[in-house]
């Protein structure tokens, strides 16, 4: 009797430790953040306002907004789950070029926004740029596109859920956070992962015109996870092939990649 206790707690002890091992695997492969960033939009020529904004639970976050004389929509984009926005200074390049507004901003704990990272923080560092726009801009919500790549594409979903947009454009983007925990981490069960990021039923919800973008010999996301968000998305919708590696298709395949973003725009 005694052994069967002691095997029991031995068992009991080891499932605890596997879960916190789970749970700090889990942070660590979903944020890479950068406090220091390196690169900014005039290094691309580009002029651009350093801005700070408070969330709704008093974190205060960091973003760039880069004008565009003449530019009817403005584009708020959501970076991937490294670095911070620095590393985005040749995306905010093509996209400004294309004749866009561009507000950018670091989710909380990435360069030089506060706090920590989280699902639910995400979420609200959104809502607040989003505001942003809104109250102190004096943006309408029919003239914001939202813009998500890979981790963003979550954030960016979660907001057109919640807020009204005029489109929504989604790049490199996954079915759930847990089809992606099965991917990188096949040896668990997927409930043990908090971090849901559950798009795909999310999506279907979302009325406005939606623009995806997944390269095919993405190495990260699998090209399955993104068609199957795709799938499950209402109309309309669009999806565009694209070539080269996850974090660089978009200059890799660079033509293709601006011409669909104009395209799509003009035909809002």
């Amino acid at each position: 009797m005694r052994m069967m206790k002691e095997t029991i707690f031995i068992l009991l002890l080891f499932l605890l430790v596997l879960f916190i091992y789970a749970k700090y695997i889990e942070f660590k492969g979903v944020y890479y953040p950068s406090k220091s960033i390196e690169y900014f939009p005039s290094a691309a020529g580009l002029s651009f306002e350093d801005i700070y904004i408070s969330t709704e639970d008093g974190v205060k976050i960091n973003g760039w907004f880069i004008s565009n004389p003449g530019a009817k929509y403005t584009l708020l984009l959501f970076h991937g789950n490294a670095g911070n926005i620095g590393n985005r200074v040749d995306k905010i390049n093509l996209l400004s070029r294309i004749g866009l507004n561009v507000f950018i901003i670091d989710y909380r704990g990435f360069g030089r926004s506060q706090g920590r990272a989280n699902e639910a923080g995400l979420y609200r560092d959104a809502q607040a740029s989003y505001v942003y726009l809104l109250n102190t801009r004096k943006i309408k919500p029919e003239l914001i596109i939202a813009y998500g790549e890979s981790l963003g594409t979550a954030v960016a979903i979660d907001l057109a859920v919640k807020k009204e947009l005029k489109a929504l454009i989604i790049e490199g983007g996954f079915s759930r956070g847990r089809d992606m925990a099965g991917k990188i981490y096949p040896f668990f069960p997927k409930f043990i992962f908090s971090n849901s990021f559950d798009s795909m039923n999310k999506v279907r919800k979302i009325e406005a015109a939606k623009l995806f973008i997944h390269t095919s010999s993405d190495e990260v996301v699998p090209f399955r996870l993104a068609r199957r968000l795709y799938d499950s998305a209402a109309f309309p919708k669009e999806f565009i092939e694209i070539s080269g590696s996850h974090g660089m298709a978009f200059l890799d395949s660079k033509e293709r990649y601006v011409s669909s973003i104009a395209e799509f725009i003009k035909n809002l």
